[in-house]
């Protein structure tokens, strides 16, 4: 195997791991906030690092110049935060409860405070 093939390689098992990192942490962490939170930054890291891989592969190894997995990452790196930033205002309209001992249980009180005006 040539270097170029083991940065290919690695890139895929990083990829692979992140994106399992982030599913796993969808199922066991304990509200919303938090379940947000590792999908958004692991998944999207191992998605970047998959369609990276993709672009060495493709342009190194077959020879081919790919500007749609440019645009893939672009998309991705774009709409992520996005979205799970606008998840996250729709939970607290939603005024879903955060999980006992979480940073975010302490912004909620000191939100309803200001709502009631002290």
């Amino acid at each position: 195997m040539t270097v170029l093939e083991w940065i290919i390689a690695l890139l895929v098992i990083a990829g692979t791991l992140f994106v399992l990192l982030g599913s796993v942490a969808l199922i066991k962490l304990p509200d919303f906030y938090t379940r947000l939170h590792g999908p958004t930054k692991a998944t999207t890291l191992g998605l970047g690092s998959l369609v990276l891989a993709s672009m060495v592969f493709f342009n190194f190894i077959e020879q081919q110049l790919n500007l749609q997995q440019l645009l893939i990452a672009l998309f991705l790196f774009i709409s992520a935060p996005v979205t799970a930033y606008m998840l996250i205002k729709a939970g607290l309209h939603q005024k879903l409860t955060p999980a006992a001992g979480t940073q975010q249980q302490e912004l909620m009180k000191q939100r309803d405070k200001l709502a009631k005006g002290e």
